[in-house]
């Protein structure tokens, strides 16, 4: 289904199929006529243009050249066609459950499989527990119209994505809902990733976007987050510096917290 006006978008109810929402600038995929699941520009259809997207990439930011990538959510392909494009030594899976939005992928420029990319019909959920710990990076955006679907947030799932990943692999999951259920995954991510999780708002969206590794990445010192960020800059036009000021300070929070804890703990069995 495609729609070309607002009066359209605002009168259409879609029972939770996808569709096409197109304007003069852009292009959308939406489940209803209040969220956008995925946008692209017309004129620069590989770029990446919602916030929440170029704070997932900031997996760059600790692994700047990935040899395997797999995503769980294929949406309007933004993530997959970024890094196809711009990681070209990375070989890209990406598991979509929904056939009517892999129907979708040509109004979104998504190329083809090829050696480098494979895009199946297949659940997130049996892509991680099927996987041989291979991965270095994996991209959690799994959403349906009913939002994140159960089966991508238990405890099993994100067990499943830490055997998935190889050492020092690193995943990156977009949270969308309640404070209360986000901060319910979240510490499900921690007692998977035994702690290794960061947290982080994502640009200009109320999502957050949770990092975890498998091993010590994310305990790269500071000043070595940084002296990579330039080379980064000029190989990727995404405002990665604010992500990693996002983290860096998010870090220093969490330390100061986890501090905090341990002295009252101290005070208590004194």
């Amino acid at each position: 289904m495609l729609l070309d006006n607002v009066r359209e978008l605002s009168a259409f109810s879609s029972d939770g199929k996808p569709f096409i929402y197109k304007n003069a600038h852009s292009v959308s995929l939406q489940f209803d006529n209040t969220a956008v699941q995925s946008e692209m520009y017309v004129a620069a259809p590989d770029a990446l243009l919602l916030g929440y997207t170029v704070t997932m990439m900031g997996f760059l930011l600790f692994k700047h050249s990935p040899g395997t990538i797999a995503m769980i959510g294929l949406g309007g392909g933004s993530l997959a066609k970024y890094c196809y494009r711009n990681l070209p030594h990375a070989a890209i899976v990406v598991a979509e459950n929904n056939p009517e939005v892999i129907a979708l992928k040509d109004h979104f420029h998504i190329p083809e499989d090829d050696r480098r990319l494979q895009i199946r019909c297949q659940d997130g959920r049996d892509l991680v527990r099927d996987a041989d710990s291979d991965y270095e990076i994996l991209l959690v955006d799994g959403f349906d119209h009913t939002g994140q679907p159960p089966q991508l947030c238990s405890q099993a799932f994100y067990d499943d994505c830490y055997q998935a990943l190889a050492p020092e692999g690193i995943m990156a999951v977009n949270l969308l809902g309640s404070r209360a259920n986000m901060t319910h995954y979240l510490d499900r991510i921690q007692r998977s990733f035994d702690g290794a999780a960061i947290a982080v708002e994502a640009l200009e969206s109320s999502n957050m976007i949770v990092f975890a590794c498998k091993g010590k990445s994310l305990e790269m010192p500071d000043q070595a987050i940084m002296n990579g960020l330039k080379d980064l800059e000029l190989q990727h036009a995404l405002l990665l510096r604010m992500t990693a000021q996002n983290i860096l300070r998010q870090r220093r929070t969490d330390k100061l917290i986890a501090a905090l804890h341990l002295s009252a703990a101290q005070l208590r069995a004194g």
